[in-house]
């Protein structure tokens, strides 16, 4: 467990210096099939710095842990705590499952935001961004726009075109475990529906003081088996 900044800047320091084999053991050779032969002789990330692989990379390996977990939490805590009425919709017609797992995910939003940066000078708003400014784009809030969404705070699994969200970002940077992660809650949510008459979240759930990951760190709950 990492507990002083100084240990997770060595943690970091030791991934960094594995991946960084790696990538040597890589761009040394023909290139394979596996995703770092592929980053290290691509004709975008070739020249990656240190800094930008060793970002890529965590983002690969946690991408999908934290995110996936605190959308089947905050599922749990909308349908059963917040909007009942949609716990009772959804075990009356299952067939609403897979709009379901959507809307949870568009509902909670995993992580708040992304930053990217500007590869040429746009007029935005009324506001210009310059070429190499860096700008974040708030999925939660896009996620909660009164002018796109009817009802957008509530979960709503009737939802028209449900699956258009920001919850996985958009374009080419779009998540590529999206169809996993939706595949993840789907399994949850056929074994809930299959086991449990209800869970009974017990009290209002600790959320997770960060401005980038949207989450949860307790949540106290009473699971109700079927008869």
């Amino acid at each position: 467990i990492v507990t002083s900044e100084e240990q997770w800047r060595g943690e970091l320091l030791e991934c960094l210096g594995y991946f960084t084999r790696l990538w040597n053991e890589r761009v040394n050779v023909e290139p394979k099939g596996d995703l770092i032969s592929m980053l290290a002789h691509g004709e975008h990330t070739r020249n990656m710095t240190p800094q930008e692989y060793l970002g890529n990379l965590l983002l690969l390996i946690v991408g999908g842990n934290d995110t996936t977990r605190n959308s089947m939490t905050g599922g749990v805590y909308a349908m059963m705590r917040k909007f009942p009425e949609q716990w009772e919709t959804l075990k009356a017609r299952p067939e609403l499952l897979q709009s379901a797992v959507s809307e949870i995910i568009r509902w909670q939003t995993p992580l708040a935001h992304m930053r990217r940066t500007a590869l040429q000078d746009y007029e935005l708003g009324g506001k210009t961004i310059r070429k190499g400014d860096k700008v974040l784009m708030w999925y939660v809030s896009g996620n909660r726009d009164e002018t796109q969404y009817t009802r957008p705070n509530d979960l709503w699994i009737e939802r028209p075109m449900v699956r258009r969200h920001l919850a996985f970002g958009f374009g080419i940077h779009r998540c590529v475990g999206n169809r996993l992660a939706e595949l993840q809650l789907q399994v949850l949510w056929e074994e809930i529906l299959k086991r449990f008459e209800r869970i009974e979240v017990l009290e209002e759930p600790e959320l997770l003081p960060n401005s980038f990951v949207k989450g949860y760190t307790k949540m106290m709950v009473r699971v109700v088996p079927k008869a």
